[in-house]
């Protein structure tokens, strides 16, 4: 988690990996002069920004410190609506404080990410969470990282009932992909899609409600290489369940170029499996 004093940015406890990389938001390191971290044992380093994903708000920091303590991370595709998270941060400018919630909803877009290609799927739960929290850890109930806190749905700049986190899957592919790279090496089908409704379903003559439908595929590409067709329905990406386009896009976005998925489709009723490669 975060706080900005002037242009200087204080982070602490968000370490991704021993030899001193920070995941951090976006938001809370952007137009920062100066960027120190406080460590949990009070230490304080100078930080330098690796690389930036402005579309996922989320950025990665380096400071020099070897043998730094780590999380485990949890599989987020796994985690379940009505388990038990804790959310860590610094809210107030009190540190390391830990407040308990559930999951109450995957793959949810809120729309605070401008952009056309922003990807908005956060897990959303009831732990509170509010300015400070941001870049702090969300965890599950075996101490696992799952998440990083991110936003609020809130009418007073505070915490009312609901708070959101990136999945950490999505996170580690951007993080590593920054270390790596730079920056982020953005996974694509190829494909222009909208969320399944009622109305959809009936008016192509589905049988199902919940899905991402294919308006449009991009000649040449590798979903119209593959044979994904306009009007498929995408129900599952290698066997995870997908009801949201955001889902979609976050499943997608972890892959590499050349990886290949399987596409689980609903065409006219007809469940089909079609194997596709991803590109960038």
């Amino acid at each position: 988690s975060a706080c900005l004093v002037g242009s200087e940015m204080c982070i602490r406890d968000s370490i991704y990996s021993s030899d001193g990389y920070i995941v951090t938001n976006n938001h809370v390191v952007e137009g920062a002069d100066n960027i120190e971290v406080t460590l949990s044992d009070n230490r304080t380093f100078k930080a330098t920004v690796v690389g930036t994903e402005p579309q996922a708000d989320l950025a990665v920091l380096k400071i020099e410190a070897r043998r730094l303590p780590v999380l485990k991370k949890a599989n987020s595709d796994r985690a379940r609506i009505g388990e038990w998270v804790l959310a860590v941060g610094n809210p107030f400018d009190l540190n390391s404080t830990v407040t308990a919630g559930i999951i109450s909803a995957k793959g949810r877009d809120i729309g605070i990410i401008r952009g056309n290609t922003s990807i908005e799927s956060f897990i959303q739960t009831d732990a509170a969470v509010n300015p400070g929290n941001s870049g702090g850890a969300l965890i599950d109930a075996q101490g696992r990282l799952l998440g990083i806190n991110t936003a609020i749905a809130t009418q007073t700049g505070s915490y009312s009932g609901y708070s959101f986190a990136i999945p950490v899957n999505f996170m580690d592919k951007i993080a590593q992909d920054i270390i790596e790279f730079g920056s982020y090496q953005r996974g694509f089908l190829g494909i222009n899609i909208r969320n399944l409704d009622n109305d959809l379903a009936n008016e192509l003559g589905l049988n199902i409600t919940q899905g991402v439908l294919v308006s449009n595929t991009v000649k040449g590409g590798a979903a119209e290489f593959a044979g994904i067709r306009v009007d498929d329905v995408i129900t599952k990406v290698n066997g995870i369940t997908v009801n949201s386009a955001p889902k979609l896009q976050e499943l997608v976005g972890t892959k590499r170029q050349g990886e290949k998925v399987t596409l689980t489709i609903n065409r006219s009723g007809n469940i089909k499996e079609i194997l596709s490669l991803i590109h960038i």
